[in-house]
């Protein structure tokens, strides 16, 4: 039997709702598939199907930004329609069968695989950050570190992924990656109805939560407050800054894959290495990292820097990232195969950034958004992934016609002045949050 809401907090996994367990598993299996499938992708479309870089780079952005794009779709679909809970079951669904797709061999099925992924992901992505969130009753100062701790469930996928099938993909046969990306899904389904019992209290909070009360007149257009408009409109701050970092992020697996495989030795203390195993370095550092950035939040408590802040850190290290990638780049376009450990050195910094972004901006989207548009703000804060995506499936075009230390360069210097500008808006956003941090 359920305990009632608002009673004593659910401590039943590391301190955390049991909840908790279920969602981080669900979804490291649904980004072992993703990921998997995305550390190739690109040079599948480069070495197998002939595509040239500007076309591959064009048709990556495109999907992946249509991957992040579509979790607006989602968030509508459940905050009207299915619900959070089978709205993940459905989307994953969809998932499985878009992997199984991209097994068989003719070009359409590549084509319909994609699309199938871009809509199970829609309905998926943003309503398990949803579910996430719910397992948690306002106020509670655990919620930061729960989503830290699912976010290296989520990295945790994204690590072994790459490894397993972009091995399989590029030692033995593109297809039978993209089957093993679908066998990751299917095994994330299992877990998410095996589960289900332990999300119940999430499922029933979301349904029943009343809205926070205000002494705030309701304004009649929509029924949203003048606080919750401010909140909103905060949002869409997050969400401006987010798509620069995540433009600059996500070419790991665009313009840094191309990188790797064209400019990096691809062997270290006498192990031959994939190009598609780099991507799996970033989510090697949030597996590492996750724990200590929890407990300093928890550590810190109501001192920890203020989620504006934290952006700004996360842009000015991504930032950072690339600086070091300029002279790599000179050094490689002179002739040398630089060595993988620059990849290594950039994707650590990178990573500093993204746990002060990533599972920090899930947390607050649920923490600002109005109950009855959660899923749906949850989808905006994932579209700064889609345009991010889609610049840097753009960025990759230019790899074999701008000088690489140019290319490197202008994204460190974006990346830069977006981190002072956050900087000084960091008091005006905490204003809009109207208290929340």
């Amino acid at each position: 039997m359920t305990a009632p809401l608002g009673s004593t907090p659910d401590r039943g996994w590391a301190g955390h709702p049991r909840g908790l367990s279920t969602l981080f598993f669900t979804e490291m299996w649904e980004r072992f598939s993703y990921y998997g499938m995305r550390g190739f992708l690109i040079l599948y479309m480069v070495k197998a199907l002939g595509f040239s870089d500007q076309h591959a780079g064009a048709v990556y952005g495109n999907y992946v930004g249509s991957v992040w794009l579509m979790a607006i779709f989602g968030g509508i679909v459940a905050d009207r329609w299915l619900g959070h809970y089978r709205s993940v079951l459905v989307g994953g669904v969809i998932i499985a069968l878009g992997h199984f797709t991209l097994a068989l061999h003719a070009l359409p099925f590549f084509y319909a695989g994609l699309i199938f992924i871009v809509v199970g992901t829609g309905l998926l992505k943003p309503n398990v950050s949803t579910l996430v969130g719910a397992l948690y009753e306002q106020g509670d100062e655990r919620r930061d570190a729960g989503f830290s701790i699912f976010y290296m469930g989520i990295n945790l996928g994204a690590f072994i992924g790459p490894l397993i099938a972009g091995k399989l993909a590029e030692a033995v046969d593109w297809h039978l990656g993209f089957a093993c990306a679908g066998v990751g899904m299917t095994l994330g389904l299992v877990q998410y109805i095996v589960g289900h019992r332990r999300l119940r209290p999430a499922i029933e909070r979301l349904a029943a939560r009343p809205r926070p009360a205000t002494t705030v007149a309701a304004d009649p257009q929509g029924g949203f407050t003048a606080a919750d408009w401010k909140r909103m409109a905060a949002v869409v701050v997050f969400f401006a800054f987010a798509s620069l970092f995540w433009g600059a992020y996500e070419q790991a697996g665009s313009t840094l894959n191309l990188f790797a495989d064209r400019y990096v030795h691809l062997e270290l203390f006498g192990i031959k290495l994939y190009a598609s195993w780099f991507v799996s370095i970033q989510a090697a550092f949030v597996i590492i990292l996750s724990p200590i950035f929890a407990w300093v939040w928890m550590k810190l408590g109501p001192r920890q820097p203020s989620s504006p802040a934290k952006f700004a850190l996360a842009l000015l290290f991504v930032g950072l990232a690339f600086v070091l990638l300029i002279p790599a780049g000179a050094i490689a376009q002179g002739g040398v195969r630089i060595s993988p450990l620059w990849l290594v050195a950039c994707y650590f910094i990178e990573e500093l950034g993204e746990l002060c972004l990533s599972p920090v901006g899930l947390s607050v989207v649920t923490k600002l958004a109005p109950t009855r548009v959660v899923g749906l703000l949850m989808g905006v804060f994932f579209l700064s992934n889609a345009l991010g995506n889609k610049l840097a499936g753009w960025s990759a075009g230019f790899i074999s016609t701008t000088p690489l230390p140019t290319l490197f360069g202008v994204t460190a210097g974006v990346c830069l002045a977006a981190a002072v500008i956050m900087a000084l808006l960091i008091r005006p956003v905490q204003r809009l949050m109207g208290g929340v941090r």
